[in-house]
């Protein structure tokens, strides 16, 4: 046994550099199977984090995985908002604890703008049902007041008492800027690893004010509302883009969305946040699956051609 050991170690010395670039194909190969597995890990585990203790999700009728999408990653567009007065009689419904409402649309500088309520602070849970906490200032109280996320306010440098100007849509335009409607930042949120990170928070009064002198998108010429003029008109809100809902007991989730789906008012849709989820990981199980045979043919790959 001592001479075949001897003879095995004299044979690996002689050829110590093939074997050599042997070994390190099978650790780059070995490398690149764990690093995807732990990037498809993570995005998994942080997508779940997003939202938590939400039951239902209302929007406009759409598909359950868009839906989810831009209400809560803010992702993609929605295919029509939801009428406030729906909103409104959902909020009564008697299994309902408690609505999120949030309007989508605008951004500042590539962040999304999310207009909410006061509930959206009291109630958004993330992770382990962890609430939203202030890193610095308070929520918004007045108009023109904004509430950044962590990752929006450091890579924009921004601090409290810091004036902003919010833009219509994706901002690409200098055009569909809100110029004559600065907002003041009150509040810094504490970092969550969510999309709450990278996006600006203002009131749903807010977001009216801004479009009180737009229509269909665009300014309406001869028509400016100055900022100082807002407070003389209604600023309640006409629509929304979604709701996300929490329910006294979770044995009425089924009941609750059957109730929505069936509302007479507008076309609307009730989706479970887990439900789709899980619909957006089959459809992009695909790709993770090419992506992990791609990493192991590369590894072949390099190993079969540095072998001897």
């Amino acid at each position: 046994m001592k001479w075949l050991l001897q003879l095995a170690a004299s044979s690996a010395w002689n050829r110590r550099f093939a074997l050599s670039l042997v070994v390190l194909c099978i650790g780059l190969s070995t490398f690149l199977l764990l690093a995807i597995e732990r990037i498809r890990h993570d995005v998994r585990q942080n997508f779940a984090q997003s939202v938590s203790g939400t039951d239902l999700i209302v929007g406009a009728r759409t598909g359950s995985v868009q839906l989810l999408l831009y209400s809560v990653f803010r992702i993609g567009n929605a295919t029509n908002n939801v009428r406030w007065s729906s909103i409104e009689a959902i909020s009564r419904h008697r299994a309902v604890a408690w609505v999120i409402p949030i309007s989508l649309g605008d951004s500042h500088r590539g962040f999304p703008v999310i207009a909410t309520s006061q509930a959206y602070f009291q109630h958004f849970r993330y992770g382990n049902r962890q609430a939203l906490a202030m890193a610095q200032g308070a929520r918004f109280d007045g108009v023109f007041e904004a509430v950044l996320g962590s990752e929006a306010a450091r890579r924009l440098g921004y601090r409290l008492g810091q004036r902003i100007v919010l833009s219509h849509g994706d901002g690409v335009l200098e055009a569909n800027d809100h110029a004559d409607k600065p907002f003041t930042v009150v509040g810094i949120l504490a970092p969550t690893g969510t999309s709450v990170d990278r996006s600006v928070h203002i009131s749903l009064a807010a977001m009216e004010a801004l479009h009180l002198d737009w229509m269909a998108g665009v300014p309406i010429p001869g028509m400016a509302v100055p900022a100082e003029q807002v407070g003389e008109h209604d600023l309640t809100p006409k629509s929304v883009t979604a709701a996300l809902i929490g329910l006294k007991s979770r044995t009425a989730v089924f009941a609750v969305q059957r109730s929505i789906a069936d509302f007479e008012d507008e076309p609307l849709m009730a989706i479970l946040p887990g439900v789709a989820l899980d619909e957006l990981w089959d459809v992009v199980g695909a790709g993770e699956r090419g992506l992990m045979a791609m990493s192991a043919l590369v590894g072949w790959s390099v190993c079969w051609v540095w072998s001897p």
